[in-house]
């Protein structure tokens, strides 16, 4: 029997549009602060996580410095908030940090994942920085994503090994979650709409395609030898360069 090949697919901005989130914001302030804290809270959210990362383990300490991704979210809408003098109440805030169960789905992705569902050589994931519940709740109740859950045959979240992307131990926790060797990493592909979640995959050794839906080239310069492996403006042509890029 061929083996499956395995692509994990990134949530938050490959899969869910976390700016849908302003849409709720909007409820409670006008437009233009609304865009302003959406942005900063996806800004500081994924800040907040490298520098969780950055900052380690105590020496003195058995653990980890690491916050949860629901933490992580939480405290970066006060950020977000605080940067726009803007203040709402505990209800409020619980009521924003529930809508991300339900954020939208963008355009190219439920026709994409009925091709993949269609393809019995795809074994897809869902790898995120997000928690199992965060993760589960998005997949299994968002009504854009719901009617294509059964298409993920696992949900790995960093989680389980507290360092978040793009950590190389979390791209080897997806390996091994996924049954494969941490030592083959290039068999493994990731599907991300974020250039340093594809810089870290890349790094590791992994196959991994940049989603780019607003056409605006690659710019990221962090590492300039760690390219994707390609880049799409629609996810229906993942399909296509998997295929074209075996090996």
């Amino acid at each position: 029997m061929t083996a499956k090949t395995v692509v994990a697919f990134d949530l938050y901005g490959t899969l869910l549009s976390t700016e849908s989130i302003a849409k709720q914001l909007e409820k409670r302030c006008d437009n233009a602060k609304a865009q302003s804290i959406s942005a900063l809270w996806r800004r500081y959210q994924l800040e907040y996580t490298w520098r969780l990362n950055s900052m380690g383990k105590p020496h003195f300490q058995s653990s980890r410095r690491y916050e949860d991704f629901s933490k992580v979210t939480r405290n970066s809408l006060l950020h977000a908030l605080a940067d726009n003098n803007e203040q709402l109440s505990d209800d409020h805030i619980e009521h924003l940090m529930q809508a991300y169960n339900d954020l939208s789905t963008f355009s190219d992705v439920n026709p994409a994942l009925a091709q993949i569902a269609a393809d019995p050589s795809i074994q897809a994931v869902i790898f995120s920085n997000g928690t199992k519940t965060m993760l589960s709740n998005s997949v299994l109740r968002s009504k854009d994503l719901s009617p294509h859950a059964s298409v993920f045959q696992d949900i790995v979240t960093v989680d389980e090994v507290q360092q978040y992307k793009p950590s190389k131990a979390s791209y080897e926790h997806l390996a091994k979650q996924t049954g494969q060797d941490p030592l083959q990493m290039s068999k493994l592909w990731l599907i991300s709409g974020n250039p340093f979640d594809i810089v870290g995959a890349r790094a590791t050794g992994m196959q991994a395609i940049w989603v780019d839906r607003v056409g605006a080239g690659w710019k990221d310069a962090v590492a300039p030898d760690l390219q994707p492996t390609a880049i799409v403006h629609d996810l229906k042509h993942i399909v296509k360069e998997i295929n074209r890029h075996q090996i």
